[in-house]
């Protein structure tokens, strides 16, 4: 397992390269019969008309219906861990060698914006508002922002998503020691996971139970107390209003009070847990390893498990018509599915 799946396991072994991520220099994925099969990391639906998915080795898949996947020509070899379009036309996706990666014609070629391979950190996610303001986040903080369409990507460290007793530490080198200052600027922050937008509202989850919010994209944050002490992986709004935030070992949460405070809810897997999504008629599912799908038709009350027998790790997923289409680490797999009536 590689990429994003190794982050679910483990963020340490997501920063150890494979001779694939070890380039100075970008190559071309290659061009693979059976990439639908290799390990996908990400799959969204842009607007109507198409579906999207990433994965291990710089693949980029898209599909026209959800069914059949073709591989689009890309740039680089890294491992991609995200893939966002701001509408059918401008996409970007992100991964291992801090790389960033650019689509004007939606998703038919591609284009490098940044490769720092030296910087030896993965970018885990990214989103944008629109077609020239994002945000990418990754490893150790990892923050970078765009405000062309992502001409240029200028990082950025926020001192208020760092612990308090870390914001005086900082405080105290800034004047004291220089170098000091600057070391501990580079890993004082926790891994950056996954970013969601609800509505105006930034969330920003990731290790160590972190949780912020932030209410003018990202130029301010507001970190919230921590109410698990293990890495978070995935957050959503439910169609209901609720928050529902998922990470290691099979915890899962859910907030009716904007994230003030959280009760935990059992489901029926231990299995560490990489994302959460809504099905359109309220549906909640949650994704992970080992072939964990868990359902939810009471807003996260309560899960049952829909397991999958082979044990191969979701990743992300979306639902078209009656099918919930998996990123796998095996590729692509269908999963047919009834959904309930709104709730």
């Amino acid at each position: 397992m590689m990429s994003k799946i190794l982050s679910r396991l483990g963020l340490c072994c997501v920063l150890m390269p494979s001779p694939l991520q070890a380039q100075t220099q970008p190559q071309a994925a290659y061009q693979l019969p059976r990439a639908v099969h290799s390990v996908l990391t990400d799959i969204i639906p842009v607007g109507a008309k198409f579906w999207m998915a990433a994965g291990e080795r710089g693949h980029i898949l898209q599909s026209l219906d959800g069914q059949d996947w073709h591989q689009m020509p890309v740039p680089l070899q890294s491992n991609l861990n995200s893939i966002y379009f701001a509408d059918t036309t401008h996409g970007w996706a992100v991964g291992h060698d801090a790389s960033i990666l650019h689509t004007e014609d939606g998703g038919a070629s591609w284009q490098i914006q940044q490769f720092l391979p030296e910087l030896d950190k993965p970018l885990f996610d990214i989103y944008f508002k629109d077609p020239q303001q994002g945000i990418a986040v990754g490893a150790y903080g990892m923050f970078y922002r765009t405000n062309d369409a992502g001409k240029t990507w200028h990082n950025e460290f926020h001192l208020e998503l760092a612990s308090e007793d870390d914001q005086q530490l900082l405080a105290e080198l800034k004047d004291t020691d220089p170098e000091g200052f600057a070391v501990e600027m580079s890993s004082v922050l926790p891994h950056f996971n996954r970013l969601y937008a609800d509505g105006t509202t930034l969330y920003l989850v990731g290790e160590a139970g972190f949780f912020a919010k932030s209410n003018d994209f990202g130029v301010s944050w507001q970190r919230q107390p921590e109410f698990y002490n293990g890495s978070l992986f995935g957050i959503t709004r439910t169609k209901a209003l609720s928050l529902i935030a998922v990470g290691l070992r099979g915890h899962v949460f859910r907030s009716t009070d904007q994230g003030q405070s959280w009760q935990q809810i059992a489901v029926p897997s231990p299995s560490t847990l990489n994302s959460v999504i809504n099905g359109p008629n309220g549906r909640v599912y949650l994704l992970g390893n080992a072939g964990t799908l868990l359902i939810s038709d009471d807003d996260g009350l309560t899960f049952s498990s829909l397991h999958q027998q082979d044990g191969k790790a979701i990743l992300n997923a979306v639902v078209i018509a009656d099918q919930l289409v998996l990123a796998t680490e095996a590729g692509i797999k269908t999963v047919q599915i009834k959904e309930t009536k709104a709730l």
